[in-house]
């Protein structure tokens, strides 16, 4: 980026002497230089220019109670100071990360009042895939090691992460998915569903379970991970036949079910989590993201008790990292938690903002470049396209990278996955910061399209 001020060069330079950033193309970055970051409040980031910046991606999905918050700071402090570090093996526990597994448990779905801690929600699903394994051995059925994942899916980007995502960009680097994961069609109807209704193809996508299920033999399956709504794969909405009938899949073959909630968890869609929404019954929940509003890293994996009782029987389980429920981060959690319940934050985005925001969104699809607007909660994606009858693309445009770069240079962070720009502010955005967000969106999308036809 341009910089006018002598401080933004020198962290740059710092930049491309030392730093490699994740999904960057460092030789692009190096040219180019990073944006810098300052300071942040409330909905707003501010960057070394002085550039005032509405984050409408609530960072990576996760910023949920919003920047500043002096509470979240304070706890952190407060723990430190009291107990800054001590780990969970040997047999061994410390008050907050037990006061944080009740705290989860009451606003889990029930029958879900256990977590296993992670840093992170990558490592949540790897911790996910080795317990459905151990969970299989213990029970006699070693060979229910498989676990059915989507297409476009993101569950992380370790090595595990990748595999069970289901990015081909990721695979083509290092020989990815490992053995053992095998994926099936997203319910993306706007992209895919060819001349289908989406009630039709709501079903069809389902159905690629129970085929997939049969193709690798119940016997070897063991457990499909999904997010409720794709996050990272561009704000997929599955088609309302879509659940229901994958519910039905579920209850027939003896497999476990994962919902990754790592980004629809803690009140995205205007519910504790996706689950809660789409009326889900899942054996295991990865979280993270929301769960200390990105204040301090932390993640988990929420485990049925019928899993559990399983689990108890089988010895030791041979995993588990350094910083599993590290206390500090604990403690940010719980207060987070508190806050979110205080002050009724999922219900005010439930009954307030997110019907506004939808609202607001939806006047988006008179412009000539929107195909579609999609949205639930405080998720949203805008589809970019040439021709919006039959929702052809600009193809080789860029026209995603094009629009973001529109918001970045006027005040808006918005995110381009393909040609679908997506949203997902801080769950404490007001109404009128939504319909800043909009109007700057509308002026994006136009500049956008005036490039296009220049």
């Amino acid at each position: 980026m341009t910089s006018n001020n002598p401080q933004t060069r020198e962290w740059q330079t710092l930049s491309n002497d030392h730093h490699l950033a994740p999904f960057s193309d460092f030789k692009q970055l190096k040219e180019k230089g990073p944006r810098i970051i300052t300071n942040a409040k409330g909905v707003y980031l501010w960057d070394s220019e002085g550039n005032k910046i509405l984050d409408g991606m609530a960072g990576l999905w996760c910023v949920a109670i919003g920047y500043g918050r002096d509470e979240l700071a304070d706890a952190a402090s407060k723990q430190m100071r009291e107990l800054p570090y001590y780990n969970l093996f040997f047999q061994t526990a410390h008050p907050p990360v037990l006061e944080l597994s009740k705290a989860i448990a009451d606003i889990a779905p029930q029958g879900m009042n256990h977590v296993f801690f992670t840093g992170s929600g990558s490592e949540g699903n790897d911790t996910m895939l080795r317990m459905v394994r151990h969970y299989w051995a213990i029970k006699g059925q070693p060979n229910k090691k498989v676990i059915i994942s989507r297409k476009n899916g993101y569950h992380g980007s370790t090595v595990a992460g990748a595999s069970l995502g289901g990015m081909t960009y990721m695979h083509e680097q290092g020989d990815l998915p490992i053995p053992g994961i095998v994926h099936i069609a997203q319910p993306y109807w706007f992209g895919e569903g060819g001349d289908m209704t989406p009630e039709e193809f709501g079903v069809w996508a389902a159905n690629q379970l129970e085929e997939k299920i049969l193709e690798v033999g119940v016997d070897n399956v063991g457990a499909f991970i999904a997010e409720p709504i794709q996050g990272a794969g561009g704000v997929i909405i599955p088609p309302e036949t879509y659940w229901p009938r994958i519910k039905e899949i579920l209850a027939k073959y003896d497999i476990l079910f994962v919902a990754d909630e790592v980004i629809c968890g803690f009140g995205r869609t205007g519910e504790w989590f996706g689950t809660d929404f789409y009326g889900l019954k899942p054996d295991m929940m990865t979280i993270a993201k929301g769960l200390t509003s990105g204040y301090i890293p932390m993640g988990g994996l929420i485990v049925r008790d019928e899993v559990v009782a399983v689990l108890n029987e089988g010895g030791d389980f041979n995993h588990g990292f350094t910083y599993s429920g590290h206390p500090v981060a604990a403690a940010v959690a719980l207060e987070n938690i508190r806050i979110m319940r205080d002050e009724k934050i999922i219900e005010r985005v439930h009954a307030e903002t997110a019907p506004y925001l939808q609202k607001r969104l939806w006047e988006l699809n008179d412009h000539p470049l929107v195909g579609e607007v999609r949205g639930v909660g405080l998720l949203g994606a805008i589809e970019l396209v040439q021709d919006k009858a039959t929702r052809k693309r600009y193809e080789g445009k860029g026209v995603g990278m094009i629009c973001r770069q529109f918001c970045f240079d006027n005040g808006l962070i918005m995110r381009a996955v393909g040609d679908t720009m997506i949203i997902a502010p801080p769950l404490v955005i007001t109404k009128a910061e939504i319909d800043e967000l909009v109007e700057k969106a509308r002026k994006c999308l136009d500049l956008t399209l005036s490039a296009l036809q220049g």
